[in-house]
This record gives structure tokens, C-alpha cells and sequence, in this order.
């Protein structure tokens, strides 16, 4: 047991409370005691302009390294889906833990809702270009609409009469005791989730003392997890895609086998690219980095400047 008490960096939210309090949990089982302390974020305080517009990188996590960098935290916590594929120098993330179930869900208040039914129209809301385009592509009849801020905020704003329903990862949704409102569970074939989605990151300055980081790895970083991360993550530094552009990945580990599936979608929802690559757990970036050469190379890279291009106007 480490005398110091690890001071845990966070979103206010009640969802990201829920993930810092998770891995208090975790070092408390270790006999690591533990503070929480809240900071807000400029993705938290924007909330009338869609996340493309106010920039992808660090929109949720820039504060929180500006406190790690300054020794205010000792660690950040994040949705491992929120964190940009390349850090800022000094920053690392040190853990990642066991992942949620990854698939993406419908919630709503009505128990009827059928996305599959074009006879039906429906407003899904959301707030994810990679879910928008996705939904152009297989389900071309819903309509969507932008819905931002945290969970409880986004059903007040669908219990206003805004949208039919909410289109959001599984995990948030199974944390925050929601699952009576989960309708449908989406396909990992048409919504192959974000990069990340799942799990949460937990992020240190490289200055750490190395006997406390060696101690927050030892209590909180899930190894199948990790290794699943490294590949979906090495794949989207590739594609240097941030929260605005629509690529996904998903990556599964049986026995030696690390499988990583992944691809980019336009959007418009008109071309989708979806390739697959395997190998053993320890080539997991060069799997990302393979990954993404065949997506690219099949047109992805055509896809990926177009949409730069029109998240620019």
C-alpha cells in the first residue's frame, strides 16, 4: 500500500463520476486510497455546437491534462472512446479497464420504436457522425437529430419531444440504470462501435512516480482490453480520425487469435469500407497499422479527404 492518496481527475458528469468512483473502486481493492476531484471541460461547457465544430482533439480532456501537467491530479479518467489517437507530449495512458458489452443501442420511452420499419418515420438523436452516417448507409429512411450533453440531459431533450428516441453505446446507458429503456441492441456488423467504446482510459502525466503508476496498472488495467485498445487505437492514429470523422474499429481476442475489424464510412452513407486483419496479441499496433493501410487503399483515403474537406465549410 502507497501512503499518498491518488488524487483521480474528472468530468462532472454523472457518467464520468460513475467511471472515476469505478476506479476508485479498483485501487480501494488494493488498499490505495484515492480523492476525486472535479473539473470542468470545454466539450461540457459547449454544448449549442456540434463536436466537429468546436474541434475533436481534447475537447474532453484538454483541462484535465492542463491539471496532470501541473500536478493538481495524479490521473485523468475518460471514456477510452473520447481520448484522440495521438496524446499530447508528457501524457500517456498508463490503463485501460475490462470493457463494457461494446454495442451501440436505441433508448427511448417507447416501446414500439422499430429503426428497421421505413414505413415508420423516426428521429433518432445523436451527437455521432460515425453513428449519422451509419444509419445513411443501412437505415436511410431515419432522420436524425444533433443531441449533445451528458445522458440525463440528452432524455430530458428526447422527453421534450426533440427526437423518438436516443442512439448511444450500451455502456453509458447499462451504467447510468437505464436498461428498462433499451430497445434494440445494434448490430456489431452495421454499427461497428468508436474506437475505445467501452472502456475507460486512465491517463498520467510521464513525470508519475514510477512505483505509483506500476500500482494503478497493477489495480486497474485489464489485459484483453488493453491489447484490443492498442490495435483499434493504433488504427485510428493512421487515419488521424478524431470524434467528427465517422471510422470504427473493434477488435476481439480469442485464445492467440487478436482480430481487428474496422473501416470508414462517407457522410453521406453512400460508400462504406470494412476490411479485417488477425495476428497475435503482441503485434496488436501493427495490426491497427495494417488495418488501416487496407482501408485506405480500397478507397478509404478518397473517403477521408472528402469528409476533411466538408467538416471544413
Amino acid at each position: 500500500m502507497n501512503n499518498k492518496v491518488v488524487r483521480i481527475g474528472t468530468r462532472g458528469s454523472k457518467l464520468a463520476l460513475w467511471q472515476a468512483y469505478h476506479v476508485a473502486d479498483l485501487l480501494k481493492a488494493k488498499g490505495q486510497n484515492s480523492e476525486i476531484v472535479i473539473i470542468e471541460t470545454k466539450g461540457d461547457k459547449i454544448l449549442d455546437v456540434s463536436i466537429s465544430k468546436i474541434g475533436s482533439k481534447g475537447v474532453f480532456t484538454e483541462e484535465l491534462e492542463e491539471q496532470l501537467a501541473s500536478g493538481s491530479i495524479d490521473i485523468a479518467v475518460h471514456s477510452a472512446k473520447d481520448m484522440q489517437s495521438s496524446l499530447p507530449e508528457g501524457f500517456e495512458l498508463i490503463a485501460f479497464t475490462e470493457r463494457e458489452k461494446v454495442n451501440d443501442i436505441i433508448l427511448s420511452h417507447h416501446s414500439d420504436i422499430d429503426y428497421q420499419d421505413a414505413s415508420r418515420p423516426i428521429v433518432l438523436g445523436t451527437s455521432s457522425t460515425r453513428r449519422v452516417s451509419t444509419l445513411k448507409h443501412f437505415y436511410p429512411h431515419v432522420k436524425t437529430v444533433e443531441v449533445r450533453g451528458n445522458l440525463q440531459t440528452r432524455i430530458a431533450k428526447m422527453e421534450s419531444g426533440i427526437c423518438d428516441a436516443l442512439l448511444l453505446a450500451y455502456a453509458g446507458a447499462h451504467r447510468m440504470g437505464y436498461d428498462e429503456l433499451i430497445r434494440h441492441e445494434l448490430s456489431l456488423d452495421e454499427f461497428t462501435p468508436a474506437v475505445g467504446q467501452g472502456s475507460v482510459a486512465i491517463e498520467s502525466s510521464a513525470n508519475l512516480d514510477p512505483n505509483l503508476r506500476h500500482l494503478i496498472i497493477d489495480a486497474c488495467h485489464h489485459v484483453p482490453t488493453g491489447y484490443r485498445l492498442l490495435a483499434e487505437r493504433s488504427y485510428l492514429r493512421v487515419l488521424e480520425g478524431g470524434c467528427s470523422i465517422p471510422v470504427f474499429a473493434l477488435a476481439d481476442l480469442e485464445g492467440d487469435d487478436l482480430t481487428l475489424k474496422g473501416g470508414i464510412v462517407s457522410l453521406d452513407g453512400a460508400e462504406r469500407i470494412v476490411h479485417q486483419v488477425t495476428g497475435a496479441p503482441q503485434e496488436a499496433e501493427q495490426l491497427g497499422v495494417k488495418l488501416a493501410t487496407l482501408v485506405l487503399e480500397s478507397g478509404g483515403d478518397k473517403i477521408l479527404k472528402s469528409i476533411k474537406s466538408e467538416l471544413k465549410k
